[in-house]
């Protein structure tokens, strides 16, 4: 059985998708990218704040579904250019525990929804 969940205080998601689902004890996060939920905006320009705000958002959905980022197994970066690596990671750093963070990939793209710089997507686990 799968729970759809869902908050205010993350982006709403732009296509046929929702933020996340929760099948058994396993929280499965959509990408998030940088969109200020109160505003609609996006964040861009500055990759440290693009990268804090789809990380802000992320926390919104796992708040939501009881969890923190320790619960987090294995997230997902995506970004349009490998030399902003350091600076993604520096931010991202400072949500984890580096003796347990999660399992990792980050991928070079082409392009991402709304052309961002940034999207990252979790699973969690209870």
């Amino acid at each position: 059985m799968k729970k759809i969940i869902t908050t205010q205080n993350a982006p709403a998601p732009i296509g046929p998708y929702n933020q996340a689902v929760l099948s058994g004890n396993t929280l499965y996060i959509s990408g998030q990218i940088p969109i200020d939920p109160k505003t609609g905006s996006l964040i861009d320009g500055d990759i440290q704040k693009e990268t804090k705000q789809s990380m802000e958002n992320l926390k919104a959905i796992l708040h939501e579904a009881g969890m923190t980022f320790e619960n987090v197994v294995k997230s997902t970066i995506f970004i349009k250019d490998m030399n902003q690596f350091s600076e993604i990671n520096a931010v991202y750093a400072t949500y984890f525990d580096a003796d347990t963070a999660p399992a990792r990939e980050t991928v070079e793209v082409a392009n991402l929804p709304k052309f961002v710089n940034v999207e990252i997507s979790m699973i969690a686990v209870l």
